[in-house]
């Protein structure tokens, strides 16, 4: 059973939350996915072949792979350090929607990144890294697979909409109407 009563500033600095490095990761990723997000839906609007798409897409194919290799020191220091409990325990309806959701945004970022690296490198096209290097060819060049890659990766950005969309809600719901500490956790203490 939850309160709807209003954490005092005293309490905030008592609630159980991530650690600095797990904040770190959670914001730093959460920009870097976003910003690859608003940066892949301006090219899908664009006319494709046009030197500014191009550039664009270089831009979000960089970020795409930084958020996979972000994803996997992330994981292993989840793994590690684990994730702080509740001062007032969630309903057990709603964490298990919470840990459903957040293992569906876990596989969004490892499958969004791994299906554009297929398009991208079965199709022949770059596999850069901000301009300092490109990433290695791993897949042989095939049209097939590529546009398999092309497909998922299309498909997957709707669900990644859909899960972010419901994502914020839901951090919404519990931050305005619940008036609990779920986004807290995420966030340093007050001083």
């Amino acid at each position: 059973m939850t309160t709807d009563v209003n954490i005092t500033d005293h309490e905030d600095n008592q609630l159980p939350r991530f650690d600095r490095v797990q904040r770190s990761f959670h914001w730093v990723m959460a920009a870097i996915i976003l910003l690859a997000i608003v940066i892949g839906f301006y090219c899908w609007l664009q006319t494709p072949g046009t030197p500014s798409r191009r550039a664009l897409l270089e831009v979000h194919k960089s970020l795409g792979m930084s958020a996979l290799v972000l994803l996997a020191f992330r994981v292993a220091y989840r793994l590690a350090v684990g994730a702080p409990g509740y001062a007032r325990p969630l309903g057990r309806l709603t964490h298990i929607a919470a840990e459903a959701a957040h293992l569906v945004l876990y596989v969004l970022m490892l499958f969004m990144p791994l299906t554009g690296y297929m398009f991208s490198g079965a199709g022949g096209y770059s596999l850069p890294w901000f301009g300092l290097f490109q990433w290695p060819r791993l897949l042989p060049r095939d049209d097939a697979l590529a546009h398999v890659g092309q497909t998922l990766h299309g498909l997957g950005a709707y669900v990644i909409y859909a899960v972010l969309a419901a994502h914020v809600a839901a951090v919404a719901w519990h931050h305005f109407v619940k008036k609990d500490e779920v986004l807290g956790r995420m966030l340093p203490p007050r001083r």
